[in-house]
């Protein structure tokens, strides 16, 4: 199997396991689960979801355990984009080529799916600690690996970058600011993914450590080839980027630069298969769309 054909089988993996949730999901409240199904099947990569997997068995050989884990951590992802599309935040009409939630359930039923997204993610996550753990070390590992996600989730990662890109609107911000943003609203949820994956393999301290720069390299190299397809594609760019600070030919140089380093922090896992993690590192870095 090679490298594409491995990420569309993960991505129907991931899927099946999505759709399986929802089944015999009826009642009074039955519009909250079409509006939670329509945004999680809008046609997403499955970036963050597969990362864990595919870390999590490196480590283990399998990813059985990590499955729950990753269905979590995708629906935490698409309740982000259903309330970032919101009115209130980025208005945006579209996503993905189709109309966002708020255009086809209302703003109210919008936000509730999003709310309802995050609440069955932690159901999930704390359910399966409880179903999948056989000792006191399994329970350690599924709960640290909820606390990664939680963190990466909250105000100092995922929601923390967003505020700071919304308050950019009003305001200039500088270069440490931009890259603060870049760490939490993208690279958090990529980083908890390794390394949250990891933790259920049962990767040591030191793995952990260079999981977790992995994920942050890639994280960051992703938002800016972003940045950099953007001019590429001669998009109108309103606000501030990481091309606000440096030129086209610099920006190229640290999005190579980060996708060595993402690529070299897996040397550590000399006795594992990495090829996968090496070869998505590059692929999702150096895309051009």
């Amino acid at each position: 199997m090679n490298f594409i054909d491995e990420i569309n089988y993960l991505k129907k993996v991931i899927e099946d396991e999505l759709n399986k949730i929802f089944i015999n999901k009826r009642g009074y409240q039955e519009k909250i689960f079409q509006a939670m199904k329509y945004s999680l099947f809008t046609g997403g990569k499955r970036i963050r979801p597969i990362f864990l997997l595919k870390s999590c068995e490196m480590v283990s050989g399998s990813y059985d355990e990590a499955i729950p884990f990753a269905l979590a951590l995708e629906m935490i992802h698409t309740y982000s984009l259903i309330h970032d599309d919101l009115p209130s935040m980025d208005d945006d009409d579209f996503r993905r080529g189709k109309p966002t939630n708020h255009k086809v359930f209302g703003e109210a039923i919008a936000i509730l799916s999003g709310d309802g997204l995050l609440n069955l993610a932690y159901e999930i996550m704390t359910e399966n600690t409880i179903l999948l753990s056989k000792n006191k070390e399994d329970y350690y590992k599924f709960l640290l690996a909820t606390k990664e996600i939680s963190r990466a989730s909250g105000v100092d990662g995922m929601i923390g970058g967003q505020v700071v890109d919304i308050l950019s609107d009003s305001k200039s911000i500088d270069s440490l600011e931009l890259e603060f943003m870049y760490r939490c609203k993208t690279a958090a949820l990529i980083e908890a993914a390794v390394v949250s994956g990891g933790i259920i393999g049962g990767a040591n301290e030191m793995e952990i450590n260079n999981l977790r720069k992995y994920g942050n390299c890639i994280g960051l190299g992703y938002q800016i080839r972003d940045d950099i397809l953007d001019i590429d594609e001669d998009k109108a760019i309103n606000k501030t980027t990481y091309l606000s600070f440096n030129s086209f030919e610099e920006a190229k140089k640290k999005v190579e630069s980060l996708s060595k380093e993402a690529r070299e922090s897996l040397e550590v896992f000399k006795d594992k298969n990495t090829t996968f993690l090496e070869d998505i590192a590059y692929y999702l870095i150096n895309r051009n769309k």
